[in-house]
């Protein structure tokens, strides 16, 4: 078992609970090891919603000084500490369930995430047959949890190709492996990333793959 501690106090400080392989893998809890580039995300989340730095401070209860520290990258809060202040972004627009059916009704292998936190909006039934699962059962569920690790590192890429910066970044192709989970299967073969954005701002990201010839 791993224990993860946290360097803060209060509401965002609170210490981490025993975390095992087992629970993982089950999906019981969310990604432990954080995200690449937290700082940058959460500045182009903020920034894409038109939130200031104080309002977001006054959001998280935290004081301007923290947010400002975490986008700077000058300080790093704890992976469940980063979970919980993509949670307060959550977008329950009516006006996105458009979008999220045309990913559903997608005839190609598709599926929809929250850019910060990976939470899966939706995918096609293609993505739920090559997932081996319903249509239903990873909405809500970040994703992040079952990257391989092709996808940790072409995630971790995007701060040095200005991805966080840019409103409109190109799309990202790369090639990842297999890897067969309890609660998903990701199969070999491209991954494309493209950033679309919900009707409120929020950057979401549409995830495009084909599997490998042998596959």
């Amino acid at each position: 078992m791993t224990k993860s501690t946290s360097w803060m106090s209060g509401r965002y400080g609170e210490s981490e609970d025993l975390v095992s392989d087992h629970q993982l893998s089950k999906g019981l809890v969310l990604e432990t090891r954080g995200y690449p580039a937290f700082g940058l995300r959460l500045k182009r989340l903020r920034r894409s919603i038109g939130l200031k730095q104080s309002a977001l401070a006054d959001r998280l209860q935290v004081n301007q000084t923290t947010v400002s520290r975490w986008e700077s990258g000058s300080q790093t809060p704890s992976p469940k500490t980063q979970q919980s202040v993509f949670s307060q972004f959550e977008s329950r627009k009516t006006e996105d369930e458009v979008l999220k059916r045309l990913v559903m009704n997608s005839k190609e292998c598709v599926h929809l995430v929250d850019e910060a936190s990976h939470k899966c909006l939706a995918y096609s039934a293609s993505r739920a047959q090559d997932w081996r699962t319903s249509q239903h059962a990873l909405l809500g569920v970040s994703l992040w949890q079952f990257a391989t690790d092709e996808i940790r590192l072409a995630e971790t890429e995007l701060a040095n190709e200005g991805w966080w910066e840019l409103h409109a970044p190109l799309p990202k192709a790369f090639i990842t492996s297999e890897a067969v989970h309890d609660r998903i299967r990701i199969w070999a073969g491209e991954i494309v990333w493209e950033r679309l954005y919900l009707s409120d701002g929020t950057p979401v990201r549409l995830v495009t793959s084909s599997r490998a010839a042998s596959a």
